[in-house]
């Protein structure tokens, strides 16, 4: 099923329309009729907030191989502790060469918002600006913790 399908069988199952889903994210009911269609997909930002409107997880809505939006999560493994650990803390991130995340490195600190299965939604700060960004976990080489921040 692609990730249209599952987006639309979503909204239904929660019993929204398009229309209160566009608003709800504040875009256009045609964006999310092109989502839903697969002729054009969210921003990476937009898909969590989607995952968290209609009851499901952005792994259910991103990966074929998941079949059960209502599965059981596995137990937390050592790399989910430590997320909930730094969730609304200031932190400092480094990736792994080759990451995609490369401008994220210039960020000043970073707190993470969320994080479910393998992404998480950071806010970076910079002297510059404030930005959000949903990344693959896979992708963080570390983590650590701002002197201030350290309990």
């Amino acid at each position: 099923m692609s990730m249209g399908s599952r987006l639309a069988s979503a909204r239904k199952k929660v019993n929204l329309t398009q229309e209160q889903v566009a608003q709800r994210l504040g875009v256009s009911r045609q964006a999310v009729s092109r989502w839903e269609s697969d002729t054009a997909y969210p921003e990476t930002e937009k898909i969590v907030r989607l995952a968290r409107l209609l009851e499901v997880s952005c792994d259910w809505l991103l990966r074929e191989e998941i079949t059960d939006p209502s599965a059981p999560a596995a137990p937390p493994d050592p790399v989910t502790r430590l997320l909930r650990g730094v969730l609304d803390r200031k932190v400092q991130l480094t990736f792994y060469e080759g990451a995609e995340q490369a401008d994220l490195l210039l960020a000043d600190w970073c707190i993470f918002r969320f994080f479910e299965g393998d992404w998480a939604e950071v806010e970076c700060v910079s002297r510059e600006e404030q930005t959000r960004h949903l990344i693959p976990v896979s992708s963080i080489r570390t983590i650590t913790l701002r002197k201030e921040d350290r309990s």
